[in-house]
Formats: C-alpha cells, structure tokens, sequence
C-alpha cells in the first residue's frame, strides 16, 4: 500500500505471499472474496454481541450444551439462514456499486449528482446488511430463555 505523496491503490502488493488480486481496483482481495462469500468483515454485529445478543449460527452450534428445544433449533437455523442469504444478496450489490464509482471516475463521467448518489447507496448497502445481522441477533436472543443466553456467553468465552 503506498500511501504519502502516492497513489494509493488498493491492490498493491508487497510480497509474493500477499493474496491474488482482487477483479475489484477499488476492494482488497480479502474484502471482495468477503462479501462473495457472506463473510462479516467488518464484524457489523458488535452492537449486538457486545450487549449479550448472540449470533444465531454460534448459538446452533452449542445447541446440545445450551438444551435447545427442537422449535428453538428450527427458528434459530431458519434465522441464520435467512441471514446467509442476506449476506449473499447484498455482497455482488456492493461490488456492483464500487465497480460503477470506479468506471465514473475512470471515464470521467462524475459529477456531484452521482457522487452523492453512488456513494448514499453504499451506505444504503452497508446499512441493510448491518440491520440484517442485529436483527439475527435480536431474534435469537428473543428465543432463548435468560439462563441458555448466560450458558451460551460462558460457553463462547471458555472455547
């Protein structure tokens, strides 16, 4: 990454080991692979899981430890994956997104208008995604009683 006095370009690579390169200019490999693959890099539920509200696919995964109910089972998995589908939904819509403010600056074909307009809608983007995880979180939690949401944190913080 080459940043005072430099271009900085979000693919520069500074050894041989560093990732492939992303068909993204403007994202990271690591950031484009993210949101191809439903990956929360940037760890959108803090809000929730700081605040004991946890993400459905780590409660399924102690669904024995914490005596999930088989209803439980069923509305925490349909959560999580409707989460999934979420996530996998909105990463090509982000790419696209960073794809035409690239090729507007490129083919300088930008103007205020489209400034504001591209760049509200990745908020837009990243707003719809984080509202989508807290509210997972939110759910699950809802469906937990008070002693398997304690269970839960103190099986998390001891693995």
């Amino acid at each position: 990454m080459l940043i005072s006095g430099s271009i900085y370009h979000a693919n520069a690579q500074t050894d041989s080991t560093a990732a492939p390169q992303s068909p993204v200019k403007t994202l990271t490999y690591i950031q484009y692979d993210a949101l191809m693959k439903g990956a929360d890099l940037y760890n959108m539920a803090l809000p929730a899981t700081l605040n004991g509200y946890p993400m459905p696919d780590d409660v399924i995964k102690y669904k024995f430890k914490l005596d999930l109910g088989p209803a439980q089972v069923t509305k925490i998995t349909a959560i999580g994956k409707e989460l999934h589908r979420k996530r996998l939904e909105m990463g090509p819509i982000i790419i696209r997104n960073e794809r035409t403010l690239d090729s507007l600056f490129k083919t300088n074909k930008v103007d205020d208008g489209t400034i504001i307009y591209y760049a509200t809608r990745y908020g837009a983007y990243q707003g719809e995604l984080r509202n989508a995880m807290l509210q997972a979180c939110y759910a699950t939690a809802n469906l937990l009683s008070p002693a398997q949401v304690k269970l839960f944190w103190t099986l998390e913080n001891h693995k």
